[in-house]
Parts: C-alpha cells; sequence; structure tokens
C-alpha cells in the first residue's frame, strides 16, 4: 500500500503521543522517518505482452482450456484465490512490477483497467500463444500477438482519450515493456506430436530462422507504436520441465532435442535484437531499445543444482499427477505439495513465485551472461530523469 506524505504538524502529533503507544510510534517511523513512496500513477508504466509465463489473468475472460482460474492456482496470494497466474503465487512481472517501484499490472481484459489504472500499464499476455497464429489452435480461444498488439493500439486511444495524446505519448515512451515469446513455438508447435505439420515442413534451423523472421516484425510494431525499452525474453529450458520429463526421460535427464532448440534459438535472438537496435539507431549500450533476457540461463543455475538455492527437487512439479507430476494439468485433484518454497516447477511448465523471485533478482542485478546489454538496475538508473 502506498503511504501518504504528512505534515510536519501531524509528524509532531505524532511523536507526541508517540510517548505512550508503542503502535503510535511504530506509525510515526512509517510516516515521518521512512521515505515517502511515489503515488501509483507516477511510477513508471509496464506494458506486458506473451504467454503463460507472464499471463496475470486476461485468459480468465475467455472460452480456452487455457486457464488458472481454479484453486490451487494462487493457493499462496494473500487470499488463496486463484487469480489466472500461472502459478502458486506471483509471477516474473508482479516482481517486477515492485522493482520498478509500482502496484501489479492489470489484465488488459480486467473491468478494472480504466481511469488511473491506465497509467500504471496493462498486460496484454494470453497462455498459449507464440510467435506464430497456428502455435497453441489446441486451445482455441487465446489472444495472438497480433490481437495483442491491435488491444496496445486500443488501450493508447484509450489513455489519449482520458490524459491527451501528449501525455500518453509520455506514459508510453517513458514505460517499460516486457514481451515473452517463443517456448509454445517449440512445446506447442514443432515438437506438439511427431512429425507435426511445422517438423515436416522446416528442419530445426529453417524454422528458427523463420520464427525469428516473424518474431521481428512483432518487435517492430511495438516499437513503431511507442515503445522505448523492451525486454525480450528467450526461450528457457523447455528440455527440463516436468511435462517434458514425464513423457521423454527416465532418471530425470532433460530432454536433448528440445535442450537443442532453445540453445539455437538464444544467441540467433540475441543477434536478431541487435540488428534491430542498430536499425533504431540504439546499438550504443546505453541506448539500446531491445534488451535480450537469457531466460534459458537464469533457469539452468538452480536446474543443475537446486540444493544450492535451498530446493529440494528441479525435477518434480508441485502440482500435477503421474511421473515428475508433470502429466496432465494441475486441479483440486491432483497431488499437491506441502512446501511450494522447496520446489522450482509449480506446475507441469511453469515455476514457483519462489523460483520466480530468483529470476526477476536476474532481471534486477544479473550480468550479460543473465541480461544483455544492460540489466534493469542500469535500466532504471539510465531512465530515471523521465520520471523525476
Amino acid at each position: 500500500h502506498i503511504l501518504r506524505q504528512v505534515s510536519e504538524v501531524e509528524c509532531g502529533a505524532l511523536a507526541a503521543m508517540a510517548a505512550s503507544s508503542w503502535q503510535v510510534a511504530l506509525l510515526a517511523v512509517a510516516l515521518c522517518v521512512l521515505p515517502a513512496l511515489p503515488a501509483a500513477s507516477a511510477a513508471r508504466a509496464f506494458f506486458i505482452f506473451g504467454d503463460s509465463l507472464v499471463d496475470n489473468g486476461n485468459n480468465n475472460y475467455l472460452l480456452t482450456s487455457a486457464r488458472a482460474d481454479s484453486w490451487p492456482y494462487g493457493i499462496d496470494t494473500p487470499d488463496h484465490r486463484a487469480t489466472g497466474r500461472f502459478s502458486n503465487g506471483k509471477n516474473v512481472v508482479d516482481l517486477i512490477s515492485e522493482q520498478i517501484g509500482s502496484v501489479p499490472v492489470l489484465p488488459y481484459l480486467s473491468p478494472e483497467l480504466d481511469g488511473q489504472n491506465l497509467l500504471v500499464g496493462a498486460n496484454f499476455a494470453s497462455a498459449g500463444i507464440g510467435i506464430l497464429n497456428d502455435t497453441g489452435i489446441q486451445f482455441a480461444n487465446i489472444i495472438r500477438i497480433s490481437k495483442q498488439l491491435t488491444y496496445f493500439e486500443q488501450y493508447k486511444h484509450r489513455l489519449a482519450k482520458l490524459y491527451g495524446p501528449e501525455r500518453a505519448a509520455r506514459v508510453v515512451g517513458g514505460a517499460l515493456t516486457l514481451i515473452t515469446l517463443g517456448g509454445n513455438d517449440f512445446v506447442n508447435n514443432y515438437y506438439l506430436v511427431p512429425y507435426s505439420a511445422r517438423s515436416r515442413e522446416f528442419s530445426l534451423p529453417d524454422y528458427i530462422k523463420y520464427i525469428l523472421s516473424e518474431y521481428k516484425q512483432v518487435l517492430r510494431r511495438i516499437h513503431g507504436l511507442g515503445a522505448r525499452r523492451i525486454l525480450v525474453t528467450g526461450v528457457g529450458p523447455i528440455g527440463c520441465v516436468p511435462a517434458e520429463l514425464a513423457m521423454h526421460s527416465l532418471d530425470g535427464s532433460c530432454d536433448p532435442e528440445l535442450q537443442r532448440a532453445s540453445e539455437a534459438y538464444n544467441p540467433q535472438m540475441e543477434a536478431m535484437l541487435n540488428e534491430l537496435n542498430a536499425e533504431v539507431g540504439s546499438s550504443n549500450g546505453n541506448g539500446a531499445v531491445f534488451v535480450a533476457v537469457n531466460t534459458r540461463r537464469m533457469h539452468d543455475d538452480f536446474i543443475a543444482d537446486p540444493k544450492a538455492y535451498g530446493f529440494v527437487t528441479s525435477t518434480e512439479a508441485c502440482c500435477g499427477q503421474g511421473r515428475f507430476n508433470g502429466i496432465g494439468i494441475c486441479t483440486m485433484v491432483s497431488s499437491l505439495c506441502a512446501n511450494r518454497e522447496e520446489y522450482v516447477f509449480w506446475d507441469a511448465f511453469h515455476p514457483t513465485e519462489r523460483a520466480n523471485r530468483l529470476i526477476a533478482q536476474n532481471y534486477l542485478t544479473g550480468s550479460t551472461d543473465y541480461i544483455s546489454p544492460m540489466n534493469l538496475s542500469t535500466i532504471i538508473h539510465l531512465d530515471r530523469h523521465l520520471h523525476d
């Protein structure tokens, strides 16, 4: 919650009362000694595009099977209720919101996204989607990336109507933007079934070139719509998720073919972002518009050595059924672990809140092995004049 600023007179009155009450003393410290926090409307806006790793509830409003709106999803939120996040609690964009001094961004389809809430930004992500429009067709009614960008245009018009075009342009241009795509283009497309249509059409190297050429057009459009700091995540360790272990692993070893896909994709994605930065005139590190986030490396640390990070297992999901708890979806009748803090994976595909916290910390302070050409702390420092 945001603490309001109080006057010197009010602080003096609180100090006088504090002598007889420790509760009032604590309040005096919170309001008069600690620095005032900025109002939500003054914080940097945050825009999110992508899939289930960053969806925070858009699919709740859609007739689709790709949903996380029932228990035990959200079991570790304050009210223990599912929010639409594919997590036991917070996902990575919630934690990034905390880092940039903002409140959590609302899903674009939420009826609460209006008025001052628009100034905080919007989350357009939808579980199941990919770079390609034929990715995730089994989930039917999901918000494909082209539609997410159409919604972004609608958002800009709504913001300009309420606050004027100049302020709307400042909000969008000064915002942080994050996009997470690519994993589903392998898991829920190329490798979805043996001899899939895309695997018959393309060799793996050619498929990666194809999806990155499509992705480049998406990123150009986001930039064309006004975004100027865009974090672009790579593909994580898709061969190590419990869903893939359940199908392909006898001993918990990661699936080598899926790992080969992410290993080939990520450096090529980073090279593509370097090309885009040169194209928009921001090829130097300080001015980079597009920032590459190596989520594969971020996960690899605690997947390879979970105990070093306080986890008990990086192979078994907390919620699921079957081998590695990786078969099917997480439901109220699934096998559910007692302590989510011990697990890297919450369900068959998605990290726990604790794992997300480690990932978010790498966004903030990670070396260029994790986020390049600069981390979020550097971005915040460079852009602080936009929000002074």
